[in-house]
């Protein structure tokens, strides 16, 4: 794997086979799906398109991509769509950045029950930030705001928790006023932890009575409610981390800061060093070190083992919005914010409206379409790609990930 910098998707296609030798047996169909997407994704099997250089006759073919949530290669244009409709949403006041993060005494169970977990977790996280703007002894508002779920640390070890991104403020409970946030503070972590604790406790306690969480192996003994009690008055003497970030600059600071957050995987192509002799060497920062980069190295099986448990669970909705940024009223409520800021407020163009791209993606387009061999002519698309056959040993090696 020397001479080119290596992926993901070169991890999964070398050692694949064994780790499902390894964990076949535990590992879900929707993880195994992920395996095979990130395998396909840009290569013959999925089609394509070829395009010729309108002055020197160059050829480059493109192949497609999987579209898997999960793929490394297939965020970029979800990102750009996504950050163009939040331009619209964005308001002229500072930002603020909250995190509510799941005691690691919890790890198993949300690994077990990961769609009810990882829901009260923005349940629990959501309606904290709801109570306790609206608290007259804090802010006396009604705020509006969005939450990005990340399941890892810089390890890839499993570590739930959810980003909030909040504007400084929110409407009076009227709805006749903006409330602003003291200068560079927004609500009280001690505060809003404890409150944290308890709802997700009491919601907790709740699907275990309702008979909805899963619980096997060396969960099985929770089942039992005795042991589950002790359980949940461990978790009530325990510290929950909630912390808030310095405010952001402003709008524009706000969306390159979702350009980093909102559409990540459990790591990147780019923090890769090397796959060789059967270990991935991959960066990390060392946060209790002042961010230190570091290197870690690990057996090509464990690294895949621990990416597939930051697989979510099919149809499971990663990034919401709360408050009046909620998608039934968001429209109106911002409207209204708008108008009580006495802001001007202006018609937010699409890309679809301006008739094709930003000036940034315009600039980009510009540069992919030129040919890179002559670098005079234009790129112009001239066959699409069919899906292609794989030959007999691709296919019994996919056949490994199949779900169908």
């Amino acid at each position: 794997m020397r001479g080119h910098r290596p992926e993901v998707a070169d991890v999964i296609r070398e050692y694949g086979s064994t780790y499902l030798k390894t964990y076949g047996s535990s590992t879900k169909t929707g993880q195994k799906r992920v395996l095979k997407d990130i395998c396909l994704c840009r290569t013959a099997a999925l089609g394509g398109h070829k395009e010729r250089c309108d002055i020197c006759g160059h050829e480059v073919i493109s192949y497609n991509s999987c579209r898997n949530r999960h793929c490394p290669k297939c965020q970029g244009a979800a990102r750009a769509e996504w950050l163009d409709a939040r331009a619209a949403d964005l308001l002229e006041v500072p930002y603020f950045h909250v995190v509510f993060t799941l005691p690691e005494k919890l790890g198993h169970l949300a690994l077990q029950n990961k769609c009810r977990i990882y829901g009260i977790l923005f349940q629990a996280a959501s309606q904290t930030l709801l109570t306790i703007a609206q608290d007259p002894k804090h802010l006396g508002a009604k705020i509006g705001f969005l939450m990005v779920l990340h399941t890892w640390g810089q390890t890839l070890t499993h570590h739930p928790h959810v980003h909030a991104v909040v504007p400084g403020g929110g409407l009076s409970v009227d709805g006749s006023r903006w409330v602003s946030c003291r200068e560079g503070f927004f609500l009280p972590v001690r505060v809003l932890s404890v409150l944290f604790r308890k709802k997700f406790l009491s919601l907790l306690t709740e699907a275990f009575h309702a008979g909805e969480l899963s619980l096997h192996g060396q969960l099985k003994s929770l089942s039992h409610p005795g042991r589950w009690n002790d359980l949940i008055e461990n978790l009530e003497e325990t510290d929950w981390v909630v912390y808030a970030k310095p405010p952001f600059g402003g709008p524009e600071q706000v969306l390159k800061y979702l350009a980093r957050y909102s559409h990540r995987v459990a790591i990147s192509n780019s923090r890769l060093v090397s796959v060789h002799d059967g270990k991935v060497t991959f960066r990390w920062k060392d946060y209790t070190q002042q961010s230190r980069q570091r290197t870690m190295t690990i057996a090509t099986v464990d690294f895949i083992r621990r990416f597939l448990l930051h697989v979510l669970p099919k149809g499971f909705v990663r990034i919401r919005h709360y408050g009046f940024l909620a998608n039934r009223i968001r429209k109106e409520k911002l409207a209204l914010c708008r108008r009580l800021l006495c802001a001007v407020e202006t018609k937010h163009v699409s890309n679809d409206e301006a008739g094709g791209k930003t000036a940034n993606e315009q600039d980009h387009y510009e540069t992919a379409q030129r040919c890179p061999v002559c670098g005079e002519g234009r790129l112009i698309h001239v066959e699409a790609i069919k899906p292609q056959r794989m030959r007999g040993e691709e296919i019994l090696f996919y056949l490994a990930f199949d779900t169908l």
